[in-house]
């Protein structure tokens, strides 16, 4: 929640600091996109400060206001959703006879987008970081959520028009939301998103991982992306393991490697823009709450200084988790399969703009499928499994671009909780 839109907090330095660090990134052709929460503020910011004084101050229409029969006839509750397991939604202020309105809760009001003030406020503040700071967009926060879920035709209208005079300010600005929710439902958000945040891969990859199944995996994506497609041809399917707010890919999967390495090379071969939360690339551990899935990174094992120590870690320590400096030194680490992935999705264009089509497999644990794209036929296949798994010789043909274990497939058996990628010619 934000107290002040146009500043960096303390912690992090200030906006020197953070003009420096973006413009050190585009030297290295890296762009920068800020989390930007406009769904609701801190009950500390200066707008809500002077909202509460009163039905004749020029903030109170910034934030949601009702009374008792109001509050009544909307509802005073809501049921616990993804995204937010607050359930009350009105909350009372000192010396006033109203309440207002907290979608996640009492410490962050939601801004009320039917006021003209609070729009082109929001507008000002995404040109102010485009223009004057230099980032290359923005992650939304909450986007669902900008009115009532019964409104949502009205968000849908709200994030069109930021997108319009984002584009005015920067045209090739990138924009990407946070919509839980179903497809049909996220869909037309990709009107005004240029990407969306793809909760449903998320949870149908760590599903798919824990039980060694792959029943339905591939068949929902397509069926997701079909959807999208019907609404917005031109969309990138933001793709992820975990994010900041779920316990970590490897806690998850109760601390097996080998199935972060699987993770890993499932969300890199499949269609969209995979986002890696910081720390997925060295297996680093976590579970809820917030504090201890967002521990520091481990730099280094020598130079303590070089390690932030803003919490006491209790699932990232060096006697856990090995620190960027040793991975970077093992060629079988995290970190460096990874690597490999990212390096082979930046050579072959199939892996991220390809046409993805399923590979049918008797087992439940061979997941299989194809990515197509002009004259670049990849085959991607993974074992699920524990246990290794034959794969017809007539699919091993091809130009063996990755491997998760060694250098070729042995006896035509593809490991354990591995992957092998191959070039096949159209």
């Amino acid at each position: 929640d934000v107290v002040d839109y146009y500043n960096i907090h303390e912690d992090y330095g200030n906006l020197a600091d953070f003009k420096a660090l973006v413009k050190a990134a585009h030297k290295r052709n890296i762009k920068v996109i800020l989390d930007l929460v406009v769904n609701h503020t801190s009950d500390q910011h200066f707008w809500f400060n002077e909202s509460v004084k009163g039905n004749d101050n020029p903030y109170r229409d910034f934030y949601i206001w009702a009374d008792k029969d109001t509050i009544i006839s909307e509802g005073e509750t809501k049921e616990i959703t993804g995204d937010s397991d607050n359930i009350y939604l009105w909350n009372e202020a000192e010396n006033n006879e109203e309440k207002y309105f907290g979608f996640f809760w009492k410490g962050m009001p939601d801004l009320n987008f039917d006021e003209p003030k609070v729009r082109e406020e929001i507008f000002k503040i995404g040109r102010y970081w485009l223009n004057e700071i230099g980032v290359d967009g923005f992650r939304l926060d909450a986007a669902k959520h900008i009115y009532p879920d019964k409104r949502i035709n009205d968000s849908v209208k709200w994030w069109i028009a930021f997108r319009n005079e984002m584009e005015k300010a920067k045209p090739d600005v990138f924009l990407v939301g946070e919509v839980w929710d179903e497809a049909q439902v996220i869909a037309p958000f990709l009107k005004g998103l240029h990407a969306i945040f793809n909760f449903d891969l998320c949870f149908s990859l760590q599903k798919t991982l824990k039980s060694e199944d792959k029943t339905g995996f591939i068949e929902n994506l397509i069926h997701t992306r079909n959807a999208y497609k019907k609404t917005q041809s031109d969309f990138v399917d933001a793709t992820f393991t975990t994010n900041h707010d779920q316990d970590r890919i490897l806690s998850v999967l109760e601390e097996n490697t080998d199935k972060g390495k699987l993770a890993a090379a499932i969300l890199l071969t499949l269609p969209g823009a995979p986002f890696i939360y910081y720390g997925e690339e060295l297996g680093m551990l976590g579970r809820k709450p917030d504090e201890y899935i967002r521990e520091p990174f481990l730099w280094s094992s020598i130079d303590k200084e070089g390690n932030t120590d803003w919490i006491e870690p209790k699932y990232n320590t060096l006697q856990k988790i090995n620190s960027l400096d040793l991975q970077k030194e093992d060629q079988a680490s995290m970190y460096h399969h990874y690597k490999r992935l990212i390096q082979l999705r930046n050579t072959y264009q199939a892996l991220h703009l390809g046409e993805l089509k399923l590979l049918p497999f008797k087992s439940k644990k061979i997941l299989g499928y194809y990515r197509l794209l002009a004259e670049e036929k990849i085959l991607v296949i993974h074992n699920l499994g524990s246990k290794p798994k034959q794969i017809p010789n007539k699919l091993l043909r091809g130009q063996n671009l990755f491997i998760t274990h060694g250098k070729q497939i042995k006896e035509h058996a593809l490991a354990p909780y591995s992957t092998v990628i191959l070039l096949e010619k159209q």
